[in-house]
């Protein structure tokens, strides 16, 4: 008899090995505003980038389980550095200043769009970049053009729906097919579309899963 496709997944991702990685310490490493201002680039790293507002703050304090981590904020644009922290000292976890709206002016918005641009282009440690989209609206023209930053820079990149509390099952799965089709075209993103919700805690295993493989073996 085939497997069900449950227990397909339950093989492809090490739920436990996700699990142990983010039982470990979680500590603020720095804000930075310039490259040269970058902790070392000595571990694997994982960048968290979206639309502001959208959920990575509370992405992060979801997978570490500390509230506080990371700032969160009902102000689009609130983080307005690249927040690096160090999880167990096996992977590196950087969010990313907001990109599209954002209440400030808009040459200290350029200034960190160029600033994100020259972060995924020259990192050597970064493994991967979470692209979280928000699934009330579905992917805007901004992810869009992070996401072909990221095509012409070699970064490869996963979609992760977030909010997913937000809409009923039938409409999530067809925003997750329709998001999967789109992103089939672009050459640097990860053919799976994850999806959680930080309130619910909908999608969290999964995600730990797949950032343990890409930490630095235990």
């Amino acid at each position: 008899m085939d497997q069900a496709p449950d227990a397909l997944r339950a093989k492809e991702l090490d739920i436990e090995a996700g699990r142990r990685l983010f039982t470990q310490p979680c500590h603020f490493l720095r804000g930075v505003l310039q490259l040269e201002q970058m902790p070392d680039a000595d571990l694997p790293e994982i960048a968290f980038a979206g639309r502001s507002n959208v959920g990575k703050s509370s992405l992060i304090n979801a997978l570490t389980g500390n509230s506080t981590i990371a700032r969160t904020s009902n102000t689009p644009g609130r983080t307005q550095e690249i927040n690096f922290f160090n999880l167990g000292y096996r992977l590196v976890l950087a969010d990313l200043p907001g990109y599209g709206f954002a209440q400030a002016p808009k040459d200290k918005v350029g200034a960190w769009t160029n600033f994100i641009k020259l972060y995924l282009k020259g990192r050597p440690t970064l493994r991967r970049a979470l692209v979280l989209v928000d699934a009330r609206h579905g992917l805007k023209d901004s992810d869009k053009d992070i996401m072909k930053l990221m095509d012409s820079s070699a970064v490869n990149y996963q979609v992760i729906l977030t909010k997913a509390d937000k809409l009923k099952p039938g409409a999530l799965d067809a925003l997750r097919a329709d998001v999967a089709e789109q992103i089939a075209k672009h050459v640097a993103a990860h053919p799976e579309v994850l999806v959680t919700s930080a309130i619910d805690g909908i999608g969290i295993p999964e995600v730990r899963a797949v950032l343990s493989a890409l930490a630095r073996p235990e």
